[in-house]
Order: structure tokens, then C-alpha cells, then sequence
């Protein structure tokens, strides 16, 4: 895929399997939703070492988000993941 920019083409940067890849998932505050979303992708990586999940609540505590690493393998990988965690109700973004 390109994007065209001032009428130059740049081609996107390819990412090189396997690496570590973050995610961003941001959603309403509700209970257990860490838990939630990182049982969703640990079904596609296998269990996730704490150390790389943070997770930042908003100002009013309406909403959170959960940055988790997780070791990539491929594109469809990725794919799987992402289309799991928008099935979550509580999900408003994936990044």
C-alpha cells in the first residue's frame, strides 16, 4: 500500500515478522476490561508477561486504555486480533 503525500508516492514502511508489536486498546471503564481484552489477544500469542501491558485511565475515569507488546508473528496475526478485540462492546478503539 502508498500514500501519496504532495503528489510524491511513499511506500509504507513493511514491518519484518516476528518483532515486538504494540496495542493500543481504549474503552469505556468498565469491570474486569484489562482482563477482558488481554485474554482476546493471548488467545492468538499464548499468556502476555505483565510487565508489557500498562494501562492509563482517563481524567474522569470514563474511559482507560490498555497498551499491551505482544510478539507478532505475521500480518494475520495481527488481523485476528484486531478484528476480535472491536467485537468487545466496551472497545471504542484499537491502535
Amino acid at each position: 500500500m502508498s500514500i501519496e503525500l504532495d503528489n510524491q508516492v511513499q511506500e509504507r514502511p513493511k514491518i519484518k515478522f516476528p518483532c515486538l508489536y504494540p496495542i493500543k486498546i481504549i474503552g469505556h471503564s468498565v469491570e474486569k476490561f484489562k482482563e477482558t481484552v488481554t485474554s482476546k489477544i493471548e488467545r492468538h500469542t499464548g499468556p502476555i508477561d505483565p510487565d508489557l501491558i500498562s494501562i492509563k485511565s482517563s481524567r474522569k475515569n470514563n474511559y482507560i486504555s490498555v497498551n499491551i507488546t505482544i510478539a507478532a508473528t505475521g500480518e494475520e496475526q495481527l488481523s485476528k486480533i484486531f478484528e476480535d478485540l472491536k467485537k468487545i462492546k466496551s472497545v471504542k478503539m484499537v491502535l
